[in-house]
């Protein structure tokens, strides 16, 4: 099924107020670097990228057709065998949205809920799938050719912080769910987000947003050409009260310098990104502090809460075309650094000075990838092989302090951790018939870490390694049906502190026993995409994933720590429908049954496993005039210890945007968040901690993070 089917309608993305449109030959590399969208040649290929890629820079009008199901192979002519699952959203459609935060961008993928438990600094809490991912132990995020999620992190493992993220600069979304693909590695096992940025605007963007809570935003993005290339300089600078009776403060800056040459097929870029920022933190609360009249619902038991964080990273990247096929590389360097102050437990453990503890985590990590997709064919068939290295080193120190105030006590450990990994991948992808594609391939993970510990009997060096099969095959299509079978092996890693440590430094952080490194999983999935309504794209997928050891988020040290084998099954059904050029409706819902494999007299659910998450929504506008976008968000409830004596409840938000785009090239927007103005809970946990004047042993309870009551945002955007 060619491209140029769809070219009609996506290029109505185009038209979104303020579109930052790129030449084709810069959008071509986010089709191909972030795989694209249906069996095509190059050629077609570029019709891809010119359509899919385009961001709003501001506020305005959704395309019509934003999301595309289905990828491309990296800068191959052949269709990879994706899922039903897998898809690309434009740029254009992420922007049509209202979000309250950076993170919630990552909604636009069907069926991934993204919240936050604590101040607006602090990296997202995600879920997926069944998975309560935490701040993304099995979610591998990526932005703009580097990874966002950090390894033997001091908060909790596969820590992603994506507050750095600009959407308006966001060019498109690839999401692949499930351990099915080559390019996917540790913290993959439920799923993975690439997020490109463009290389150009057509036009200087210039937006100011001011909105409830002390809530204000500017932006800035310019490009020009430079000598044989262009340059994009980009420029953010936010702050945040919230509703809390102890106000956030949020402040950050962020930055964006890009230089870029050629094609995505021959040429290169540069980019520059920085990001800091501080914030007071109102944590999740305890139930029956709020029912005692203690605090309030936005109450804070302890207003020294908070942090600061810091990220400035460099990076590149570089392709070639030959007779042969496509080679890309790229490459990258991150310094990152955060300091996070939390009380979870209140006098628990110290019933003189409080439980505050400071995380600290301070790492420079860099890495990069190489590929060659070499064009062939299998006895007349064409066929695509795909080789790719991949490769990490972090240089890590990561502390862990009590606290109070925000002042030092006493140290529990200060440790230097030295991790790298190296990955192989192949992929062999044929093309049988007109209604038979295969894809057939591995991955092999290698992994070694030196860990010098502030206890020395906690020092050690582990190594660890994993290949992993990856299949898929694609029949049809029939009627604009296809199917859809998928196999693979995953895996996530462990904080490798819990690999080499020997006893329990005075902390909960770690068990006695020792934890594996690399933990396998198993993903299996059928699923079916049909396109035979116009305008309609709906898929359905049938999914299984087993993992061999759980991480499951600890409220009592704010970290994820290892637990039991686990089982989930469900059920995705995703819709897309263009019903006209300017009037566009979505639908999403999961389904999941997530359990404890093994038998425990603790009961088999898994705690914060959601089981139904569901989204709807519609956006409109075309050209000038009036556009607007409305999205309802379903967070089912979930079970909160394991024999589920104790749910939580279901959280229902709406989420409202009109707007007017004038032709003189300003735009007036209007965003209404919690449109309802529900009362529910952005997070629940349930666990033991100790209120003033309560017993040694402290108290189960339910503690929980409100979400923010009905807040508006009014944006004024002009392009020069």
């Amino acid at each position: 099924m060619s491209v140029s089917r769809f070219a009609p309608r996506l290029r109505i993305l185009l038209l979104v107020v303020g579109a930052a449109v790129p030449p084709q030959a810069v959008l071509m590399r986010s089709a191909l670097s972030q795989p694209g969208v249906a069996e095509a040649n190059l050629d077609e290929i570029s019709v891809t990228a010119e359509t899919v890629a385009p961001a709003a820079t501001g506020p305005g009008p959704a395309a019509s057709a934003g999301y595309v199901g289905g990828t491309t192979g990296v800068g191959g002519t052949l269709r990879s065998v994706d899922a039903a699952s897998a898809g690309v959203i434009s740029g254009a459609e992420i922007n049509s949205r209202p979000i309250t935060r950076p993170g919630e961008v990552l909604e636009s993928v069907p069926g991934l809920i993204v919240t936050q438990h604590s101040g607006e600094g602090k990296a997202n809490q995600f879920f997926l799938r069944g998975f309560n991912l935490d701040h993304g132990t099995d979610i591998a995020i990526d932005v703009d050719g580097m990874p966002v999620n950090m390894r033997t992190h001091a908060h909790g493992q596969g820590y992603a912080d994506i507050n750095f993220l600009i959407p308006e600069l966001v060019g498109a979304v690839e999401f692949h769910k499930g351990p099915y693909f080559v390019r996917d590695g540790d913290f993959a096992s439920a799923g993975s987000v690439r997020i490109d940025y463009l290389d150009t605007v057509a036009k200087s963007v210039a937006l100011t947003s001011f909105g409830s809570f002390g809530y204000a935003r500017a932006l800035t993005i310019a490009s020009a050409p430079l000598g044989q290339g262009n340059l994009l300089v980009a420029g953010e600078a936010q702050v945040y009260d919230g509703p809390w009776d102890v106000p956030d403060a949020l402040r950050k800056l962020n930055g964006v310098v890009r230089y870029s040459q050629g094609t995505a097929l021959d040429g290169f870029s540069v980019t520059g990104m920085a990001y800091a920022s501080r914030w007071t933190a109102t944590n999740q609360i305890a139930s029956r502090a709020v029912s005692e009249g203690l605090i309030g619902r936005f109450g804070s038991l302890n207003p020294s809460d908070g942090g600061d964080s810091s990220r400035f990273s460099l990076s590149g990247r570089w392709s070639m075309t030959d007779d042969t096929g496509v080679t890309r590389a790229s490459a990258y360097v991150i310094r990152q650094q955060l300091n996070l102050f939390n009380d979870f437990t209140y006098f628990l453990n110290d019933p003189v000075n409080g439980d505050q503890f400071h995380q600290l985590d301070q790492r420079i990590l860099g890495g990069g990838e190489v590929s060659h997709v070499f064009q062939g064919d299998l006895y007349g068939l064409p066929m695509e092989n795909e080789i790719g290295l991949q490769t990490r080193t972090d240089s890590i120190r990561v502390g862990l302090f009590n606290t109070t105030n925000r002042q030092f006590r006493s140290g529990v450990l200060d440790d230097r951790v030295l991790e790298a990994s190296g990955a192989f991948f192949y992929d062999n992808r044929v093309r049988w018939t007109d209604w038979l594609r295969t894809s057939v391939g591995f991955r092999a993970d290698g992994y070694y870490a030196d860990v010098v510990s502030d206890t020395a009997a906690n020092s050690g060096k582990a190594r660890d390694g994993v290949v992993n099969p990856k299949l898929g095959l694609v029949l049809g299509p029939w009627a604009d049906t296809e199917l859809y079978l998928n196999y693979g092996g995953g895996f996530h890693s462990n904080d490798v502190r819990g690999v080499t440590a020997t006893i329990d430094p005075t902390s909960s952080l770690f068990n006695t026993t020792r934890s594996p490194f690399l933990v396998p999983s198993t993903g299996y999935e059928v699923g079916i995409r049909n396109r035979s309504i116009a305008g309609l794209e709906t898929a359905v997928a049938l999914f299984r994933l087993d993992f061999a050891s759980e991480n499951l988020f600890q409220g009592d040290t704010g970290t994820t720590e290892p637990s039991r084998p686990s089982r989930r099954f469900g059920v995705e059904w995703t819709n897309r429908y263009a019903v006209t050029p300017w009037l566009k409706l979505e639908g999403d819902l999961t389904v999941t049954n997530a359990r404890f494999s093994d038998v425990d007299p603790a009961g088999n659910r898994i705690p914060e496993a959601p089981t139904t998450i569901a989204s709807a929504g519609f956006t409109f506008g075309e050209g000038l005039g009036w556009f607007g976008s409305m999205r309802l968000r379903y967070f089912g409830p979930r079970p909160l210890i394991e024999d589920n004596s104790v749910r939580s409840k279901p959280t229902a938000l709406l989420n409202g945007r009109v707007g007017y785009n004038f032709d003189n090239g300003f735009s007036l927007s209007l965003d209404v968040l919690n449109l309802t103005n529900a009362k529910s809970d952005q997070i629940t946990y349930y666990y033991v901690s100790r209120l003033p004047g309560e017993g040694a042993d402290g108290v189960a309870d339910r503690h929980f993070h409100p979400v923010e009551p009905t807040a508006v945002r009014l944006t004024l955007a002009g392009r020069f």
